[in-house]
């Protein structure tokens, strides 16, 4: 097979040696997040120790209804390149290697009893765009961990406006009560933990309406885990 679809980057093109890899200099480019990071969203932190627990300015500034959080990548350069390309250019050969990305992030975070759950699409927006990206990577997250998932735990009750380029109160103030667990599917998060996946964390409003969606539904507590986190830069 590969002889005839030679195995290629998935950033730049250039034939690599496996399928859904990075070539050398893709790899080095791509900001990935170690060492030091905020607890909550997972954004890098400059100075600690690696191990401690550590929040990011935004993460004090904010209440924050889930437990702990992790970021794969930062929402930047080839990072960005990925998530747009998932999100709008069909590129679904990116999700199993995000997916592993994801998990060797969330390693610390994972609890054995969680159910996995994607930040869910309005079915207006759904039907635009043909897939969640989002659904995406939990179902390639519970493949990669042996978790179980729900793609459809959470729903959208309304379409809210195309939130890129509002601020951080105007995100949360229009996906208020937005998003809700339908009594169809509380059962399977009560008293049990949920791991929420999106593609990427900018204030963090999405998250936190599902957060609080599954707590009111009745579920223990709620980590959330993200491709990509937008970090302030330095």
């Amino acid at each position: 097979m590969h002889m005839i679809y030679p195995p290629r980057c998935l950033n730049c093109g250039e034939m690599v040696e496996s399928d859904f890899g990075l070539c050398g200099p893709c790899w080095r480019d791509t900001p990935f997040i170690g060492g030091v990071v905020c607890d909550l969203c997972g954004t890098p932190l400059p100075g600690g120790e690696i191990g401690e627990i550590a929040h990011c300015d935004d993460c004090l500034a904010i209440a924050r209804p889930w437990t702990r959080g992790r970021a794969a990548l930062v929402y930047d350069g080839t990072g960005r390149r990925l998530v747009l390309a998932l999100k709008h250019d069909d590129r679904h050969e990116i999700v199993q290697p995000a997916a592993r990305w994801m998990v060797q992030a969330a390693r610390p975070i994972l609890d054995p009893d969680s159910v996995i759950a994607p930040v869910p699409l309005h079915w207006t927006r759904l039907l635009q765009r043909r897939f969640n990206q989002s659904a995406l990577l939990a179902r390639a997250i519970s493949r990669e961990t042996g978790l179980p998932h729900c793609p459809d735990l959470l729903r959208r009750m309304k379409r809210t406006e195309v939130l890129d380029g509002k601020g951080r109160d105007q995100r949360f103030a229009a996906l208020s009560a937005t998003i809700k667990v339908p009594w169809t599917r509380a059962e399977l998060i009560r008293n049990r933990a949920v791991l929420l996946v999106d593609d990427v964390m900018t204030s963090g409003a999405t998250l936190a309406a599902c957060a609080d969606a599954c707590l009111a539904a009745g579920a223990t507590q709620v980590c959330v885990i993200v491709m990509a986190r937008v970090a302030k830069r330095p």
